[in-house]
């Protein structure tokens, strides 16, 4: 097993080679749209013709995206019953909103404050904060294929705590960086609990998930999409599935913006005040053996007001190996994903170019002969 420092030159030399342009962390969209515009920068230019949004009218009412009650899920007297919600809800959506949640109002409220207060720094003191050359941590704007989101972003890998960039996290005023570290150590505690519902509803061992996650890889996420001239010519940020286990995201100031795709057409997301969204990621869709998806989604842009989310990506331990839970696999169902080191998945992923849903088609088994020796190797 490789020093997990040593995952931090893999990925950058992965993100450099890779078939993405990386991350520019020079343009920021912020002190773009500081100049008067009236059309979007052709390099941003970026139009999803294949998929349609979701017909707003009377006569199509919207789609309710599911709501997981969190008090109710640990009462003795209802948990079964919204046990059966959150097993259908990462079943037939990927996604739902979770409230009574447990994390502290006041808290969010601080680091929404403190979010804001970040984006409206001064542009040199964001610079501090820029993605170095050959890294992909940091304040910066994703570049792919030649084309730009319409978002200013801040990523950053926050544990294991000895991962964290010195000039990143250590660095942030004392103001933003305290109620942020309470932030991740509260959604911790909450992943952890809803990972242990999440094995409770497909019926495997607690504790083989418990072993997966527990003091996992996780990273952070905030990012200001600025309103936008023509937004419907830009995105905030492409279609994609999320490569973590679950991800959790607030929305810092209340202005909406995520869709989600559901049988090939996008579904706009109204967040419930105070809600946390969680949704499936591909490493859950493959411990599950896809039973549950990972659901692809985008953000749109807003043409007079700017949106500002934080999402928190929550993983296995790099030691850890990423494959469908051996309880549920056998002769009758198969593994329909192929096994590997958490932390290759890691390397992997950070290497190529994040669309749709094309990295976990590369970690699904393709014939038959494959997933029977995969499951013999398993020694069910």
């Amino acid at each position: 097993m490789q020093d997990p420092q040593s995952l931090d030159g893999a990925m950058a030399m992965a993100m450099a080679s890779s078939k993405s342009d990386g991350l520019d962390s020079v343009i920021s969209v912020l002190e773009l749209i500081k100049e008067p515009m009236i059309s979007v920068p052709q390099n941003y230019v970026q139009i999803d013709q294949q998929n349609p949004a979701f017909p707003v009218c009377s006569d199509h009412p919207l789609p309710t995206l599911p709501t997981i009650d969190f008090k109710l899920l640990v009462s003795v007297d209802t948990s079964d019953s919204e046990l059966e919600k959150l097993h259908s809800s990462c079943k037939e959506w990927g996604f739902f909103q979770l409230v009574n949640h447990g994390v502290s109002s006041s808290l969010m409220n601080q680091l929404k404050h403190e979010i804001v207060e970040y984006y409206n720094l001064p542009f040199e003191e964001k610079r501090k904060y820029t993605v170095r050359p050959n890294d992909f941590e940091g304040y910066g704007n994703a570049k792919l294929d030649g084309k730009l989101d319409w978002g200013d972003r801040f990523f950053m890998i926050t544990n294991p705590v000895h991962r964290r960039k010195p000039h990143l996290f250590p660095e942030l005023p004392p103001s933003f960086r305290n109620p942020l570290e309470c932030y991740l150590l509260e959604l911790q505690r909450l992943a952890m609990k809803l990972l242990g519902f999440i094995a409770e509803a497909l019926k495997v061992d607690l504790q083989e998930i418990e072993e997966m996650f527990d003091d996992g890889f996780q990273s952070v996420r905030m990012t200001n999409y600025p309103p936008c001239p023509q937004p419907e010519l830009a995105i905030g940020f492409p279609p994609h599935s999320d490569g973590a286990g679950i991800t959790i995201l607030s929305q810092v100031n209340g202005v909406d913006g995520l869709q989600i795709k559901k049988d090939g057409v996008w579904i706009p997301m109204k967040f419930i005040p105070d809600a946390l969204v969680v949704n499936v990621g591909d490493i859950l869709e493959i411990l599950s053996n896809g039973v549950y998806k990972s659901v692809e989604h985008r953000v749109t842009t807003n043409p007079e007001k700017e949106r500002i989310s934080v999402a928190f990506f929550v993983c296995p331990k790099l030691e850890a190996e990423v494959g469908p839970v051996t309880s549920l696999i056998s002769p009758q169902n198969p593994p329909l994903f192929r096994r590997t080191g958490m932390e290759k998945y890691c390397k992997d992923f950070f290497s190529r170019k994040l669309h749709a849903k094309s990295f976990l088609e590369t970690m699904k088994i393709e014939t038959t002969e494959e997933a029977t020796q995969l499951h013999g190797s398993l020694k069910i």
